[in-house]
């Protein structure tokens, strides 16, 4: 029993560097989804105003005639698909089930920051606290406040890591089904357009 118990501490204790390795990198790179969501906030501002002034415009020319605005936006780009599938409702389905599957995978690395940042801070707060309670039980107080400190620091890392990536996957998750329905209503127009036709 001591031997497993003495495995499971080495294995404990040899998890504790990558796991704090991996929640710097995630720290560092949820600063960077940061400063790329203040930028696609901007880029959504213009994009929700050209939006407006391209449905208005669809409501009185028609898909047809009214130009699609380029943009960053990934909305602008199946707009144009739509408008390439104007005659085949099959390709307008498969355009639609495309931005779904494109808006889940740019959710994917945010989603991922909202579980993994947490799971890892509980990790590098447990690892730490075996050692400490030894520096504890042999009275090696620097030693235990220093395991302590690690302790405590990933669990702050980790936390913050996994609320920036929770508010963001939220944020965009609201963005992403508000681009769908407008691509919805869109496809349906264009449907109720062609069946006018064929009356």
């Amino acid at each position: 029993m001591e031997i497993l118990n003495k495995t499971m501490y080495w294995i404990s204790t040899g998890l504790m560097l990558p796991v704090v390795v991996i929640l710097i990198l995630l720290f560092l790179r949820a600063l960077l989804a940061l400063g790329g969501f203040y930028g696609a906030y901007l880029n959504r501002l213009k994009s929700t105003k050209a939006m407006h002034s391209y449905l208005e415009g669809l409501a009185g020319h028609g898909f047809e005639q009214e130009e699609i605005p380029n943009g960053p936006a990934a909305i602008w780009t199946y707009l144009g698909r739509l408008r390439q599938a104007l005659h085949s409702p099959v390709n307008r389905e498969k355009v639609l089930a495309d931005f779904e599957l494109e808006m889940s995978q740019q959710l994917a690395l945010t989603k991922r920051m909202s579980k993994l940042g947490p799971v890892l801070g509980l990790m590098g707060t447990l690892i730490p606290m075996g050692p400490a309670l030894v520096g504890l039980a042999s009275g090696n107080i620097a030693s235990m406040a220093e395991n302590m400190q690690v302790a405590f620091s990933t669990t702050v890392v980790g936390l913050v890591v996994g609320a920036i990536g929770y508010l963001l996957t939220e944020i965009k998750q609201r963005w992403y089904a508000k681009d769908l329905s407008q691509l919805n209503y869109i496809a349906d127009l264009i449907t109720e357009n062609h069946a006018k036709k064929e009356q």
